[in-house]
């Protein structure tokens, strides 16, 4: 159950409209990392989760999520206030307005189709999708998930700060993006608190493969560190022990019926390519500047 507050969780002060601005600060509104995808990735979580800590946890954070929203959503409405009368009355010189709402961005799209209000989209108007929500049902996975999305939200959040001067606007988006540092700290709390959290899910990896690590890059002399060097790794560099590790021939096989095996040679044989020939195709025949070699006319058997 949610009851609305009408007071802000944190005062919002606009300097003064900027409709430009106020497209940039959809990316925290209607975006893969705004506060909609945080409230609905926490909320649908908490639903799922049996533990009674996590669950209030989840639901705690849904809840301030929906808030941030209600705040960063009353700066984009803030900021579009001029555009929004001048557009709806009709104040303006053709040519003042037009070059008002294309000053940058897309917020003559907000202006036009949204009545410079406040839709649910991201930065480059678009709508927002249930796919931001990449829940799986599995704490040690969703909490992990839940960290890189608050990690996320603050790069936003700072990248946001440094595009305006508003002061009031940058008051503003330091709270949203300081929770953000809170949230991270108690998403990990409650990852670290399930013990054997790692690795995620209930099945064992396979001993033979769980400290390998395959040297795939090629070049200039390899930088090892931690990740790849130490007792804890089996380093493998040789690309013929890189290659069928499990043994076999590396081939991708599979048993088919009689009838599906006699079907699958007929498509072959009516398919095959003949390496000894060179057609003429179509792209010789029009082949101009910049086509590269080609095949020589005088090479084509006559028809």
């Amino acid at each position: 159950m949610f009851m609305h507050n009408k007071r802000l969780m944190y005062t919002v002060r606009v300097a003064e409209p900027n409709p430009v601005l106020a497209n940039m600060m959809l990316e925290q509104f209607g975006g893969a990392d705004g506060e909609l995808a945080a409230a609905m990735r926490y909320f649908t979580q908490a639903l799922a989760e049996d533990d009674a800590g996590r669950k209030d946890l989840l639901l705690d954070i849904a809840t301030e999520e929906l808030s941030h929203l209600e705040v960063i959503g009353s700066i984009v409405a803030m900021l579009n206030k001029g555009a929004k009368g001048r557009l709806a009355e009709g104040v303006d010189k053709e040519a003042d307005l037009l070059i008002q709402l294309n000053a940058g961005g897309d917020s003559h799209i907000t202006s036009l189709l949204y009545g410079a209000g406040v839709p649910v989209t991201n930065s480059a108007g678009v709508p927002w999708t249930g796919a931001y929500v990449d829940s799986r049902g599995e704490p040690t996975v969703d909490l992990r998930s839940n960290i890189a999305a608050e990690s996320r939200a603050k790069i936003v959040y700072e990248r946001l700060i440094n595009i305006t001067d508003d002061p009031g606007i940058k008051d503003a988006l330091g709270f949203l993006m300081t929770r953000e540092i809170a949230h991270q700290k108690s998403f990990e709390k409650a990852l670290y608190s399930i013990e054997n959290n790692f690795p995620t899910g209930k099945l064992p990896g396979v001993p033979a493969f769980t400290d390998k690590y395959y040297d795939m890059s090629q070049g200039a002399e390899n930088l090892r560190g931690p990740w790849n060097e130490g007792e804890q790794w089996e380093f493998v560099d040789d690309r013929e022990a890189q290659a069928a590790v499990d043994g076999g021939d590396g081939q991708a096989t599979v048993k088919v019926t009689p009838a599906d095996k006699k079907l699958l040679a007929a498509m072959a044989g009516r398919t095959l390519s003949d390496p000894a020939v060179n057609p003429v195709t179509g792209a010789d025949l029009g082949a101009g500047p910049g086509a590269g070699k080609m095949t020589p006319m005088e090479e084509v058997e006559p028809a």
